[in-house]
């Protein structure tokens, strides 16, 4: 009996943590899936009114058929979805590399000296609102090829997010810590390594975040004007085809990706954010 009395309440635990577990899942994911419905009935809907626009039942057979091969290779003008991708995902890693590795130095000096932040602010307020395929012109004539230019493009829309997010970020540390900083003597690396970055860590990695839907959002269009591969060319291809079904298609894969870059960064800034600790 003894036994018996200590094993229950043991189990009991165990399965209401499972139940709340099941129960916190479901309510978590009743809202999306309202949301998709209510998406696919007015899609539905809009399909039954254009006869030009494929139903979701029609667009998910072609999206069956469009990723049963996703690699196959029938020479440049014919290369599945998936190279497609890859090639547009290498041009995003590019320009955001790039953007990172101007952007995040930037910001740390812009935010921790005013005078650079007097000189360079109303620049950068300048140039953050310019389209990218305002500087798509300008990155085919420096670099004379389709494919610099998008990372270019990339790389010049996506680095503000990064700089102000950074410079904000130096802006919110206390006072205090660097007067400490200043009494101890402290070099200017062990001031950034010890005090401005773990106290800007979750302001960068916010910039990041927004830097690669940037990104994202910036290569499409550009290669639907300079062409080659990569999903903006294809999704322009298939137009050019009226293959509406496969626009649809690209369409979602395109918000797919775009949704898994940045639950992926999301991730990451609460992995590494110092204000939850």
């Amino acid at each position: 009996m003894r036994v018996s009395a200590s094993i229950e309440p043991s189990a009991v635990s165990s399965g209401s943590t499972w139940r709340e577990k099941a129960e916190k899942g479901l309510r978590a994911s009743f809202g999306p899936a309202v949301g998709f419905a209510v998406l696919l009935l007015i899609w539905q809907v809009i399909a039954l009114r254009i006869s030009d626009i494929p139903g979701p039942g029609p667009t998910f057979e072609a999206a069956v058929e469009l990723f049963a091969e996703p690699f196959h290779n029938n020479g440049p003008n014919d290369l599945g979805i998936g190279w497609n991708i890859l090639a547009s995902l290498g041009r995003v890693a590019g320009g955001f590399l790039l953007a990172a590795l101007v952007g995040i130095p930037a910001g740390f000096a812009i935010g921790r000296f005013a005078v650079l932040n007097a000189i360079c602010a109303p620049v950068i307020s300048l140039l953050r609102p310019v389209s990218p395929l305002a500087w798509l012109p300008l990155g085919l004539l420096l670099f004379q090829a389709a494919s610099p230019a998008a990372i270019w493009a990339i790389f010049i829309c996506s680095i503000w997010p990064i700089i102000i997010n950074t410079a904000d970020g130096v802006k919110q540390v206390p006072q205090d810590y660097l007067n400490v900083a200043r009494v101890l003597n402290l070099s200017e690396w062990k001031v950034f390594k010890s005090i401005l970055f773990p106290s800007v860590l979750p302001y960068l990695l916010t910039g990041i975040r927004l830097s690669i839907g940037t990104a994202w959002l910036v290569i499409v269009a550009a290669e639907m004007l300079t062409g080659g591969t990569g999903i903006g060319f294809w999704l322009w291809d298939e137009w050019n085809n009226l293959n509406v079904a496969n626009i649809l298609i690209g369409i979602f894969v395109i918000g797919i990706v775009g949704l898994l870059l940045d639950a992926g960064l999301l991730a990451l800034g609460r992995r590494y954010s110092y204000s939850e600790t």
